[in-house]
């Protein structure tokens, strides 16, 4: 009997990717203004960003409701097989609810692994649920494992903007403005399942110094567990430009770094030019 995986689009893993892991995505609806479009499925990530920078009307994301969840858990449980479903944060969205909601019909044969993630720090919990499910372990097995894991996932992000931040309501206009005036630029965390303020530095330099000393701070990159980095917008340049000044960590370790495009239900508060690590702490 196999174990199938449903995971968000929120983890930045769009339709294609996950047709080609044998992964089941459930699109989350992003919004501008009227227009509606399924996040990973008719909205590329480059498309996202193009939109969020030239439109005027900052985008809307609406979480996954029960009866979008009990289609797919009905799909994956069809032909006998167990499933494994990976939420976005229950403390980011009501997402992680609906799935429990649908989970209780199929009488333990669905499992909801409140990620208390989202964006990279929900990837990489999907690939260590995908690498235990290869590795032959059983339900109960993958739903406690991951559990236990999701504590020790790090997702820090340098934002290249305050802009965005308060656009979503996140900071007021006047700090955003001072923040520009001044070259600031924040890191951000995800914490307890949510998005907090760790620290700020004085342009993109020290902002890749104070990255990289955050990192340690928080025990190191595990490389026997999955991670990754990303950058949010339509170039990388900044994010290559951060592994240049940092290649010193990855060195020792993998002479290849997992590089990602940052989707929508974190590109839209983070902005272009933000740089996303994510990791399980040693």
């Amino acid at each position: 009997m196999s174990i199938k995986l449903i995971i968000d689009s929120s983890s930045d893993i769009d339709a294609v990717e996950a047709e080609k892991r044998n992964i089941i995505m459930i699109p989350i609806e992003v919004s501008f203004g009227e227009q509606t479009y399924l996040d990973g499925v008719n909205l590329t990530k480059n498309e996202f960003f193009e939109k969020l920078i030239e439109d005027n009307v900052f985008p809307k994301t609406s979480q996954i409701n029960k009866f979008r969840y009990d289609e797919a858990f009905k799909k994956a449980v069809e032909d006998g097989s167990d499933a494994v479903c990976i939420t976005l944060s229950s403390k980011l969205s009501a997402t992680y609810q609906s799935a429990v909601d649908a989970s209780k019909k199929y009488g333990g044969k669905v499992r909801v692994v409140d990620s208390k993630n989202a964006c990279l720090g929900e990837r990489v919990l999907i690939d260590y649920a995908q690498r235990l499910i290869l590795e032959g372990r059983t339900l109960d097995e993958i739903e406690s494992t991951l559990n236990k894991a999701k504590g020790k996932i790090r997702v820090l992000a340098l934002l290249n903007t305050l802009q965005y931040l308060q656009k979503g309501g996140r900071i007021s206009l006047v700090t955003a403005f001072a923040g520009g005036l001044l070259n600031i630029k924040p890191v951000v965390a995800v914490k307890d399942g949510e998005v907090k303020l760790v620290g700020k530095a004085i342009g993109s330099k020290k902002g890749n110094n104070l990255l990289a000393q955050l990192i340690e701070k928080s025990g190191g990159v595990d490389f026997d567990m999955p991670y990754g980095v990303g950058y949010s917008g339509l170039s990388d340049e900044l994010l290559q430009k951060y592994l240049s000044d940092s290649a010193h960590m990855w060195e020792e370790h993998t002479t290849n770094v997992p590089e990602y495009q940052v989707g929508s239900t974190i590109g839209a508060h983070v902005g272009p030019g933000g740089i996303v690590v994510a990791f399980f702490a040693k």
